[in-house]
């Protein structure tokens, strides 16, 4: 069967999966997690790219970006991962590939969903039982979009942006967003968008997607498709990671 055509529009914010080959690790060390977060600041001001959110989990990484450029998404993905590649490849003398040949990715509508992708890339670390606070875990934007930490790679969503008038009030909701679980229907509906690769959002954000890619792109769930939901809603998601 044919694989599925990505779709990346201009100005769209778009859920990126890398994973490691066979879902082995691709960071050893803390030097990986730095080497990797610098090539990933030299590829995002390349291709134009603004990134709102990251997880760098052990075996797989996520990334919220808003392209100004569609066609840029494909070799930022392609020269960053190349570079840490080389660099994995001489650092631990091994040969061969690190990634799955792959990607994975999702057009994100931002109005219903663009706040509850940034908090389910960040609760990464919790979902998977590595931590049990999003801010002890180093490497995602968590300690930035809810702590104020300093970090040069991001650009915030105006979504973002207009949680608070001034950065203190902005953390503070956000951190109340996160600190309740994730809606289970939306972190399914993400995970289902990741897989299949549609567009995740409401019917009129599916049509003007079909319309500027002169095809329908929406993820093919069993049975009845789940209702969305807003960005904010909570609810009692306890599903694990499960390499997502």
């Amino acid at each position: 069967m044919p694989r599925r055509p990505r779709a990346h529009l201009d100005g769209v914010p778009l859920h990126i999966v890398q994973r490691g080959h066979n879902r082995e690790p691709c960071f050893f060390a803390e030097e990986d997690y730095h080497c990797y977060l610098h090539w990933l600041g030299r590829a995002l001001a390349d291709a134009y790219c603004a990134l709102h959110a990251y997880a760098l989990m052990t075996n797989h990484v996520h990334l919220l970006l808003t392209p100004a450029r569609a066609t840029a998404v494909s070799g930022l993905i392609i020269v960053l991962g190349r570079r840490y590649v080389q660099y994995v490849n001489k650092t631990y003398r091994r040969t061969g590939t690190l990634w799955d040949s792959r990607y994975k990715s999702s057009l994100v509508q931002a109005e219903t969903y663009l706040l509850a992708c940034q908090r389910y890339i960040e609760l990464n670390p919790v979902r998977a039982a590595m931590v049990d606070y999003p801010a002890h875990y180093r490497w995602t934007s968590y300690r930035a979009n809810a702590l104020g930490r300093e970090d040069a790679l991001l650009t915030p969503h105006p979504l973002y942006l207009a949680l608070g008038a001034d950065a203190a009030r902005r953390q503070a909701a956000y951190r109340a967003l996160s600190g309740a679980q994730l809606d289970a229907e939306a972190a399914a509906d993400l995970r289902l968008a990741l897989n299949q690769n549609p567009p995740i959002g409401d019917s009129r954000f599916l049509a003007k997607v079909a319309r500027a890619l002169g095809a329908r792109r929406e993820a093919r769930p069993r049975g009845r498709p789940r209702a969305l939901r807003q960005a904010d809603a909570t609810g009692a998601a306890t599903q694990t990671e499960l390499g997502l």
